[in-house]
């Protein structure tokens, strides 16, 4: 099976985000936020895809501001509904929606998003899927595991002889200290 470190080098789109995103340790409410956003519209699509209309989305979502995407009601739904350059599911646009309340319910709670990830951290993925599952919507096995391998919590983005594994490790992200 291709790994990623494989396949992303030199890409136009997966360069960039393979070298100086994913697995790096994140702990920007609006970026955590992003990659949940991002992960959850990757479902049943390429990354390719997402990565290529990732601008899209941060227009789209206005920045990735949970308290501003909480807000939304039926007039800022009809609008990304009609939004080509996002990914138009009913389904996944309510969850984004959903799931910013959450985020902004944890930051009452603990301070931030990412305190809450930290909180909860260290967990096996299996764990973290239950957790997932039972905070917010549209957050199966991939779409939890790959939001956590993207930011730091989960082992996996990168090979150990990838030489991005070692800017990462040198940041000693949340898996390692786990």
């Amino acid at each position: 099976m291709a790994h990623y470190c494989d396949a992303a080098p030199g890409h136009e789109f997966h360069g960039p985000y393979h070298d100086t995103e994913y697995g790096f340790p994140v702990t920007d409410d609006a970026v955590l936020f992003e990659r949940l956003v991002l992960e959850i519209n990757q479902a049943g699509l390429s990354w390719l895809t997402i990565l290529k209309k990732r601008q899209a989305f941060v227009a789209a979502f206005e920045g990735f501001d949970p308290a501003r995407v909480a807000s939304y009601g039926e007039t800022e739904r009809a609008r990304l509904l009609e939004d080509a350059g996002i990914i138009r599911n009913r389904l996944k646009i309510d969850a984004v929606i959903h799931n910013a309340s959450v985020i902004c319910a944890l930051q009452e709670q603990f301070g931030s998003f990412s305190a809450w990830l930290e909180a909860q951290h260290p967990l096996p993925k299996d764990d973290w899927v239950k957790l997932f599952k039972k905070t917010f919507k549209f957050t199966g096995g991939e779409i939890t595991g790959e939001f956590l391998m993207s930011t730091g919590y989960l082992e996996g983005a990168h090979r150990p002889d990838c030489p991005v594994f070692k800017k990462i490790a040198r940041l000693n992200p949340p898996w390692m200290r786990g």
